[in-house]
């Protein structure tokens, strides 16, 4: 065999010792890169899975503004509830007070006779005072009218709506009447007045 021959022969082993070896590493790059081009259209290379990142932020800000949300609707609830109770109380208060007063007109007309008034009429000045002051009985309403009657023509600063707004500052007869110009005995001789004057009209009905 001529050296020629046997130095093709050589070359032809050795190279495919070389593509037997280099095939494994060039089926893996393959695979590799495939792998990569698909990551790469997922997601964007290093960063989160898709949507994962993005969910997340508005999971939270979501759930911080619903938290605000619910805490302004609660107080807001709250505050509404407070005054809807409030109200309802206030006007279940001048519901009784008016029965009552109805109570009364029916069992002693005299009151609003002695009075020179109608008993429609009384009723309804009552009914308007019990707006601003849901607690103001009747018999203050009707002792305010006749100290009014009393006095008034004495004294124009004493009339039955000053009385009343006394009584819804919360003062006393006697400390309003104070307010308006008498002296402590005299306010409190004026009340015991009518307080008999009261009594009297009852007793005749």
């Amino acid at each position: 065999m001529s050296r020629s021959l046997l130095l093709c022969i050589c070359a032809v082993v050795v190279a495919g010792a070389l593509i037997i070896v280099t095939a494994p590493n060039v089926s893996a790059q393959g695979k590799g890169h495939g792998g990569g081009g698909g990551g790469g259209r997922g997601a964007s290379p290093g960063g989160p899975p898709s949507g994962v990142g993005v969910d997340r932020g508005i999971g939270s800000s979501s759930n911080a503004s619903m938290g605000r949300a619910d805490t302004g609707r609660g107080n807001a609830s709250e505050r509404s509830n407070g005054r809807s109770d409030a109200g309802l109380e206030r006007a279940r208060i001048a519901s009784e007070n008016l029965k009552t007063a109805d109570n009364d007109l029916r069992k002693h007309p005299n009151i609003a006779r002695d009075l020179h008034v109608n008993a429609n009429d009384l009723r309804a000045g009552y009914q308007t005072a019990l707006q601003s002051n849901p607690n103001l009985t009747f018999g203050h309403y009707v002792a305010a009218t006749r100290l009014a009657r009393n006095l008034g023509g004495r004294n124009p600063r004493i009339s039955r709506a000053a009385i009343l707004a006394g009584l819804a500052n919360g003062d006393s007869l006697g400390r309003t009447l104070q307010n308006l110009g008498l002296s402590k005995d005299q306010a409190k001789a004026e009340i015991k007045h009518a307080e008999m004057q009261e009594k009297e009209s009852k007793r005749r009905d």
